[in-house]
């Protein structure tokens, strides 16, 4: 095959892939048995989700990433959907958020506890109806916070502000038949589709135009996938004519011709690619396959160049990808996979191997970060903006969900008080105290009590002073923390 043969100097040339020990696994797992051609699978730097197999409705798992071995059949389970769950995806801006899309037509936003789920979850923040029939994509806006699109089987595509639970648009005339996945481009301005009709389109939501279309962009019939790449680009996946699979490279300028197109091998699996945009690497696995492929994206010809093949035994039903800043920095793991098997969820982790044990910079460039760069507000009246980066210098601490800021309309904050910030729960402490001292205090200086007043205000002004030295001392041992999980002390 054509990609085996370009021999080119890399520095991801040599990244092997290396699944982690059994007892590291995640056991004794049902993985869902609908026939969709999703994931499965969604994970953070806090949590792995997996959908799986539930009597009566739909479930989906939500598991500590620390919960490794044998899953208990009572674990608890996220299960308000009427209908089986077909696509999951968490919240880029907070570890805690998390979107599903079910057959019973309806899209639900949950907030999972800091500490993962001690009793089944069956009351969603937030629950979004607009489609008509099942609801088979979930994927949030990569720069506006509360910002979701789902797409269903009734060909339409919906944008929704899950802060307001309101509908912001209905794009409802511009796939004729079935879409099969949806991938929003670098700042949230475009999304582009791939559909049964075997056309890709580029389509701008917030005018509800269809930017360019490629019609046949893979002659054969079974399922394809298109997925922005950071610099434009559009790289899809699909099948051939005499149903070979093929990977194809498009510039959205001339959608004529292909940048590049090869052909990988006959079997049957949708192809599902994952992409890093920070090392513009391209990894591909099929369903039903026991291998993923990766492929570097350049700007010269021939545009895709075959990396490696990382093989195992066992089939893959989905598949997980985590976010870099989930990733172990220190030793050079640029990617790490979630693969379900048909009881359990293996992870799999993609390293560059290096003698040194300092800090890559070469292969760990700022990278997203967790901070909405938008309120969906913002986006709506027409401004974009592109991710807000972050350095893994320091290593990423999953736990740190303070630097997140949440729009007062947001219903997620609103309906789950519990889950604030600490900062929040000690500006909420101080305006507690001041609240439960200051009404006594306005009866005491009417009673002419002025000895009273003073003794109260000193009191409030020492508590507050004790809650701002709580708040730094808090501060610096987080800040001590972080140095000793980098081992800097």
């Amino acid at each position: 095959m054509s990609f085996r043969k370009v021999v080119r100097q890399s520095k991801f040339r040599h990244v092997f892939g290396q699944p982690v020990k059994n007892d590291q696994c995640y056991e004794d797992i049902r993985v869902s048995r609908v026939t969709w051609d999703s994931t499965f699978c969604a994970v953070n730097p806090k949590f792995l989700a997996v959908i799986v197999e539930a009597s009566g409705g739909g479930a989906f798992l939500v598991l500590p990433l620390s919960k490794t071995g044998r899953i208990d059949k009572a674990y608890p389970t996220v299960c308000g959907h009427t209908g089986p769950v077909l696509d999951i995806d968490w919240c880029p801006h907070n570890d805690e958020v998390i979107a599903s899309g079910s057959e019973d037509c309806t899209v639900m936003v949950w907030q999972i506890p800091e500490n993962g789920l001690a009793s089944p979850l069956t009351e969603p923040v937030v629950v979004l109806e607009g489609h008509t029939k099942r609801v088979g994509i979930v994927t949030w806006h990569p720069t506006a916070r509360n910002v979701l699109l789902s797409a269903g089987c009734d060909n339409v595509v919906l944008v929704w502000n899950v802060g307001t639970a309101e509908e912001l648009y209905r794009l409802d005339g511009l796939h004729p038949d079935l879409i099969y996945n949806v991938s929003w481009n670098h700042n949230g301005s475009l999304f582009c589709s791939a559909c049964k009709d075997k056309s890709v389109r580029i389509i701008d939501p917030r005018r509800g135009t269809l930017v360019a279309e490629r019609e046949r962009a893979h002659e054969g019939a079974r399922p394809m996938r298109a997925i922005f790449l950071a610099d434009g680009k559009v790289f899809t996946t699909g099948f051939s004519r005499m149903s070979e699979r093929q990977l194809a490279l498009w510039d959205p300028e001339n959608l004529e011709e292909p940048m590049a197109l090869q052909e990988l091998d006959s079997s049957n699996g949708a192809l599902l690619p994952f992409y890093d945009p920070d090392t513009s690497v391209v990894y591909v696995c099929g369903k039903g396959d026991s291998s993923i492929r990766y492929f570097e994206i350049t700007d010269e010809p021939p545009y895709i160049h075959f990396l490696n093949t990382f093989t195992s035994k066992e089939p893959q039903r989905g598949m997980g990808s985590m976010p870099k800043r989930g990733l172990e920095v220190s030793k050079c793991e640029i990617a790490r996979f979630y693969k379900l098997h048909e009881r359990k969820c293996e992870p799999i982790v993609m390293t560059v191997p290096r003698k040194s044990d300092l800090f890559q910079d070469d292969l760990y460039p700022d990278t997203a970060g967790p901070e909405a760069a938008l309120e969906a507000e913002e986006w709506v009246s027409g401004r974009d903006a592109n991710p807000i980066l972050i350095s893994l210098r320091e290593a990423y601490v999953p736990s740190k969900q303070r630097d997140l800021k949440v729009s007062r309309r947001n219903v997620l904050s609103d309906s789950r008080p519990a889950v604030a910030p600490s900062s929040a729960r000690l500006g909420a402490s101080t305006s507690a105290v001041a609240t439960h001292t200051t009404a006594p205090s306005g009866s005491l200086a009417g009673a002419g009590e002025a000895g009273k007043l003073e003794e109260v205000m000193q009191e409030l002004r020492a508590l507050r002073a004790l809650v701002k030295e709580q708040g730094e001392r808090i501060g610096r041992l987080e800040e001590q923390l972080g140095r000793v999980e980098n081992g800097d002390a």
